[in-house]
């Protein structure tokens, strides 16, 4: 399967160092598999609707990032209206992200790729980036082409801009502890990751050591796995759910994970550091059911 993903990854027009797995992907892996082993029943999720995809399963990762987000702040008495926001990567998670916290009445400012990124002061135009990175497959100087009121920056600075809340939504070790430095001297508030292990070691430490609410990605960036499950789900009772319906079933699920990793930091006595309740709310499903099963 990995030779495959590499053969389609080479084949595609994606710019190099932007290869990432979409719904054209899943559907020549999904293909393939059939073909080389003569079955049907699936084994990967994020499928075409016309195949037993679902709905709200391209937007879910960003989307269910923002959804915790949101609970976070709403927790902390505050909210995303009125906030301002940036966000890395311009992939999925990140247009799903930024159009999420839009429609929340943040206003996003920045997102980036893998040779630059983006500093819009009037807010990034969603269907603009869309056109740019889903339609042509384009580098995000045609971003700037077509958007008088941005700048574009090359190479790394996407965390030196002003903002209430950081999403980093692009690859992992994305953000150092330079970076979270400069977030800090900014006055940032919220760090929630939407990609895998985009914050360093260190700058996770930094932020917490400041104050910064920071939300690790095994917790915010649930939303992509969660919806795939709720695929799977919809492919077992031959049914096929609306985009509402997915979609209001993802927010309750990220609002339910907030809650969970707060619950377990205030029981241990780490109120606020969501990084150890994430990691103990996830230990102590494993053990519950490691216990029920007489395993332990």
């Amino acid at each position: 399967m990995t030779e495959l993903y590499r053969h389609i990854g080479a084949d595609t027009d994606v710019p190099a160092g932007d290869i990432g797995v979409g719904g054209r992907e899943i559907g020549f892996l999904y293909g393939q598999y059939k073909r080389i082993t003569a079955l049907y029943e699936g084994v990967l999720t994020g499928k075409g609707l016309t195949y037993g995809g679902s709905l709200a399963r391209t937007q879910a990762t960003g989307y269910g990032l923002v959804y915790l987000t949101q609970e976070l702040l709403k927790d902390h008495g505050t909210s995303l209206e009125g906030k301002t926001v940036s966000v890395s990567g311009a992939g999925n998670v990140a247009i799903y992200a930024i159009e999420k916290a839009q429609q929340l009445g943040a206003k996003v400012v920045t997102c980036s790729d893998s040779t630059g990124w983006i500093y819009d002061p009037e807010g990034i135009d969603v269907a603009l980036l869309k056109e740019v990175k889903e339609v042509k497959r384009a580098r995000l100087t045609e971003y700037k082409a077509a958007k008088p009121s941005a700048e574009y920056h090359e190479g790394r600075g996407v965390w030196s801009i002003k903002v209430d809340v950081a999403l980093p939504c692009a690859t992992q070790n994305e953000l150092h502890l330079d970076d979270a430095k400069a977030l800090v001297a900014n006055g940032v508030y919220a760090v929630c990751e939407g990609a895998n292990m985009p914050t360093t070691l260190e700058a996770t430490q930094y932020l917490q050591e400041n104050g910064v609410l920071f939300v690790p990605g095994k917790a915010s960036n649930a939303g992509g796995v969660a919806t795939s499950a709720l695929e799977m789900s919809q492919n077992s009772e031959r049914l096929s759910w609306t985009f509402e319906e997915v979609d209001q079933k993802l927010q309750g699920i990220m609002v339910n994970i907030y809650h969970n990793i707060d619950a377990a930091s205030k029981k241990y006595g780490m109120e606020g550091n969501y990084v150890a309740g994430a990691n103990i709310a996830g230990f102590e499903k494993v053990l519950n059911a490691m216990e029920a099963q007489g395993i332990v």
